[in-house]
């Protein structure tokens, strides 16, 4: 695969909730974040901060002056999500090395709102009423799968849509029993779910926790019109699923 998937433009999408920070003039505290970082922000100069050419995941930090007044750090990292520190002085720090997790949420959110610009290949499609539905891309990122689609509205009359679902579902049914079916519920969903107004599209992403579907069903991708007839299944199997396309890491 010469080309990369695409390109990742990580937008701040959730900030942590403010936690304290003791430092001194005479220790170093280390900040290890799970993605590189892209921005510090310091709230006075009474912070030093260094980042770590070897580790760009790290950054240090130490006091400038003693006993300084409360003031902030901010730090963004590359999966667009910002931590923020309330820091202040302290002769003694007792944690000299902290290690900051991911925001799950956040860094799905990042790869889906990507996702929306990449390139589209037909996976299913299905047409009804001048409007096309096609899936469009399956990628698959840390026990997430995420589904690309695609909306075309070639009618004058806008498409309002009322909902979009994703079940599991069986093949077959005898004549004395019902389908079943399992929704799955999203992680995240990306982009444009309300209405494709006449003559446009819209592109949606929705994340999924990892799955697979055994050979007996199928993923049944629900899209409804809200008060019209212009109805969608989209069917994709598992065959499509285990070709899901793996995402870089952000950065």
């Amino acid at each position: 695969m010469k080309q990369i998937l695409f390109i990742l433009i990580a937008s701040m999408n959730a900030a942590f909730a403010q936690q304290p920070l003791s430092i001194s003039t005479e220790k170093t505290t280390s900040l290890i974040f799970p993605f590189p970082i892209k921005y510090v922000d310091r709230g006075t100069r009474d912070i030093l901060v260094q980042p770590v050419k070897e580790d760009e995941r790290i950054l240090l930090v130490k006091a400038a002056s003693k006993q300084f007044a409360e003031t902030n750090l901010s730090v963004v990292t590359g999966d667009g999500n910002v931590y923020e520190f309330t820091v202040n002085y302290t002769p003694q720090p007792s944690v000299l090395v902290l290690h900051l997790p991911p925001n799950k949420k956040a860094t799905i959110s990042a790869y889906a709102n990507a996702i929306l610009n990449n390139p589209p290949r037909r996976i299913s499609k299905v047409e009804h009423g001048a409007v096309i539905t096609k899936l469009s891309g399956i990628y698959i990122k840390d026990d997430v799968i995420y589904y690309q689609l695609e909306i075309h509205n070639h009618s004058p009359l806008d498409f309002d849509i009322e909902l979009l679902k994703f079940f599991i579902t069986d093949k077959k049914r005898s004549k004395r029993s019902s389908v079943q079916e399992n929704e799955l519920v999203p992680l995240y969903v990306a982009g444009n779910r309300s209405k494709v107004k006449a003559y446009n599209f819209s592109v949606v992403v929705v994340a999924l926790d990892k799955f697979t579907i055994p050979d007996a069903k199928f993923l049944r991708i629900q899209l409804m019109e809200k008060n019209g007839g212009r109805h969608f299944n989209l069917k994709v199997y598992n065959g499509q699923i285990l070709k899901a396309r793996m995402l870089p890491e952000l950065n």
